[in-house]
């Protein structure tokens, strides 16, 4: 069971300031720029997640990653991004809910991807 939770403090606090940047570009390209949420949500997980996967590749797995896995990383999540827009844009609701389902659905699915695809520690 301690095997399953490395790492996770250090990724959750990364992942905390990934959501800070996540939430105030998302507001800003909705509010200020007039985007959609689907829009907003995915420039703003990509800006985010850049930042996030960097530093957990990083600090917190002590792993190299390839660039395949950082697009693959990029592509899951930024699909679920944008769909979790879309379902707010075709329910009407509000800004506040979109960030922040996807911001607990990244947390967890994102821990997961990165801790047994991305980062797995290697079999000798």
């Amino acid at each position: 069971m301690r095997i399953l939770w490395k790492g996770f403090p250090a990724q959750t606090a990364i992942g905390l300031a990934a959501t800070l940047v996540h939430w105030q570009i998302f507001f800003v390209l909705s509010s200020a720029v007039q985007l959609d949420q689907s829009a907003s949500n995915f420039a703003a997980f990509c800006i985010a997640a850049s930042f996030s996967f960097y530093m957990n590749a990083l600090y917190t797995f002590e792993t190299r990653t390839s660039v395949v896995a950082y697009l693959m990383f990029m592509s899951v999540m930024g699909v679920l991004s944008y769909g979790v827009g879309v379902f707010a844009d075709s329910r009407n609701l509000p800004g506040l809910v979109t960030v922040s389902g996807f911001s607990l659905m990244n947390l967890l699915l994102g821990y997961c991807f990165f801790r047994f695809v991305l980062c797995r520690e290697r079999q000798p």
